[in-house]
């Protein structure tokens, strides 16, 4: 009877879950027609293409009206309130203020004093469920090293659910939102899918209602590596680039017979390439050298797409004035560098220099545990730009954990600042959550509570989890 409460709540959240996951109407699945001819009469038309055949089936857990008042609030767009208040019902933001806004009545009231309010934390670059925890080859479901181009793979066909690095991620770092990429093995690893970090069964419980899909690029050493090793093109930058531009160009070509009218057979890989080329689908590029960005954002002018976020991005303080430019974000680490020779020319103040360029900065993880402190991170590029002399403040910096995040991966307008109208995914944090002896307190998403850090029943298990010694502890 050890575990009978834990199974109490595994049971009401499979239940929960389960009244989510909505069949899919008839005539919604995955097109198997071999050509889709545009011009046919009504009666011998094949059914249209599907957008989304993996549609999202999330649905909020319950959670009810709330209010946290005396506390400090980062907005998540730069904003501070000190000895604030924020307040939600119905899973969305419905009022912040100072020490004098008015609590709407029947609200359950958290009194905040000494801590902290930031918007959900949200990692753009995670491989959580595609490369799960335990780390083995059974488990390693993040790239599709076959080709050099593999536009056609979708990362939420690899990801498993019960991943304990979701509920980590929740519990020790405030995650509510995060996109799973491919990983950096091809030039075109194939689509990102961005995730809520809720419990569910399947993918399609966690999947983020509304938003857009990415897509995963990868320049330099990487696929030059994997592919030249083989004896294969691309083993040159140069040849990264030229199979590249040779990919595209046939995107184009699909893209205008999918649009003439006429007669085309259909490619699940250009259906990705061709979203791209429409603008719904937004490219993130793993990138590490200044050079290599700079020709990335010139091949993205010459087909007629734009890259959202360069990642990991190391050399990106050499180009903050072209990033700018450009209105590209980089997803960066505070501190990552020297495991390969296109990371040997990273320096710390990275980040810093970014944001007084006036560029989008980003702080990711690409990591299962770095993942839980990208609070700790983002403090720790926000010492070192402060060092090199920025006056960068507090709640700048907790914007490239939460709203640049959201911009560059599109789902701004829903979440990752505190605005009236958005999701209620919020952190209440024991301190200052840039320190290092901060911890999340408590974690809403969409109004739900589902992390409490004082109440066992709300610290999340994963399935793979239960019935082990210690699970349920937070370490």
């Amino acid at each position: 009877m050890k575990h009978a409460s834990r199974w109490s709540l595994l049971a009401a959240s499979l239940a929960l879950v389960a009244c989510s996951n909505i069949a899919a109407k008839d005539g919604e699945g995955p097109q198997t027609a071999s050509s889709v001819k545009a011009d046919a009469k009504p009666a011998d038309k094949p059914a249209a293409i599907n957008k989304d055949p993996f549609p999202s089936t999330y649905k909020s857990y319950p959670g009810g009206a709330t209010a946290i008042r005396n506390v400090t609030i980062f907005d998540g767009e730069g904003g501070r309130i000190d000895n604030g208040v924020v307040f939600f019902e119905n899973g969305k933001i419905s009022g912040m203020g100072g020490a004098d806004t008015a609590i709407p009545a029947g609200m359950t009231i958290i009194d905040g004093a000494g801590k902290y309010v930031t918007p959900g934390i949200i990692d753009i670059h995670s491989h959580l469920g595609n490369y799960p925890s335990p780390g083995i080859e059974a488990h390693s479901d993040g790239n599709e090293a076959t080709s050099p181009t593999t536009p056609e793979v979708w990362a939420e066909h690899s990801v498993w659910p019960q991943d304990p690095g979701f509920s980590r991620a929740l519990a020790n770092g405030g995650i509510t939102s995060l996109q799973i990429l491919p990983g950096s093995a091809n030039l075109m690893g194939g689509r990102s899918v961005t995730l809520k970090n809720v419990y569910a069964r399947t993918v399609q419980g966690m999947k983020f209602p509304g938003a857009p899909y990415g897509f995963k690029m990868a320049c330099g050493e990487n696929p030059k590596r994997v592919y030249g090793g083989r004896g294969r093109a691309p083993s040159t930058r140069m040849g990264n680039v030229a199979l590249n531009r040779q990919t595209w160009a046939k995107a184009q070509e699909y893209r205008k017979k999918r649009d003439s009218g006429k007669e085309y057979s259909r490619d699940i890989g250009m259906d990705t390439l061709a979203g791209v080329l429409d603008g719904d689908i937004l490219v993130h590029n793993h990138c590490y050298r200044a050079d290599e960005m700079a020709l990335v954002i010139d091949m993205a002018k010459e087909f007629g797409y734009k890259v959202s976020t360069f990642h990991h991005a190391v050399e990106s303080y050499k180009i903050g004035d072209l990033l700018k430019e450009n209105g590209v974000c980089s997803a960066v680490w505070a501190d990552w560098w020297g495991f390969k020779m296109e990371a040997y020319d990273a320096i710390p103040e990275n980040a810093g220099i970014l944001q007084n360029a006036g560029a989008c900065v980003v702080i990711h993880s690409d990591d299962e545990n770095q993942i839980q402190r990208l609070n700790q991170e983002a403090a720790k590029a926000l010492s070192d730009g402060r060092r090199l002399g920025f006056d960068i403040s507090d709640a700048a910096a907790i914007q490239w954990i939460t709203y640049n995040p959201a911009k560059a991966m599109g789902i701004d307008k829903m979440t990752g600042s505190l605005k009236a109208g958005k999701m209620a995914d919020i952190v209440l944090w024991n301190g200052n959550p840039l320190s290092v002896y901060a911890r999340p307190d408590k974690v809403w998403i969409d109004g739900a509570l589902l992390f409490d850090a004082a109440d066992a029943k709300r610290r999340p298990v994963s399935d793979f989890e239960l019935g082990q010694p210690g699970e349920g502890d937070v370490k």
